[in-house]
């Protein structure tokens, strides 16, 4: 189970502890066998706790609810990522400014800078 998706999980089930496993598929965009699988392993951490909430004649719900070391456990995966992706983002917005600057030498005019914010599409 990759950090990314150990993040999302955790992001997800913090959200919302009573999402189904195939609601929470859906949310994480992999298969309903792959999400137990990362539920179990979850759980088989410590980060997880399953409790039942309510019984039906065919089906058994759950909350999924984040213990104390999953919810240390999210915010120390939190940092990473958010280092990572602003890294990405700074390689990113090099490219993009080294790309415009290239257009520009070369003559192309309709290309416009990204703002400070980097809210501005960098080409129109």
């Amino acid at each position: 189970m990759t950090e990314d998706l150990t993040f999302q999980a955790l992001r997800q089930l913090q959200a919302n502890p009573r999402l189904s496993q195939r609601q929470l598929a859906r949310a994480l965009g992999i298969s309903l066998g792959k999400t137990n699988y990362c539920l179990r392993a979850l759980i088989a951490r410590g980060l997880v706790k399953a409790e039942h909430f309510r019984t039906s004649k065919n089906k058994l719900a759950y909350a999924y609810l984040l213990t104390p070391e999953g919810i240390d456990a999210k915010a120390r995966i939190t940092v990473r990522f958010l280092k990572r992706k602003q890294a990405e983002y700074d390689a990113l917005k090099a490219e993009l400014e080294q790309l415009i600057a290239e257009a520009k030498a070369e003559g192309v005019h309709m290309v416009k800078a990204c703002d400070e914010a980097g809210a501005t599409p960098p080409c129109s």
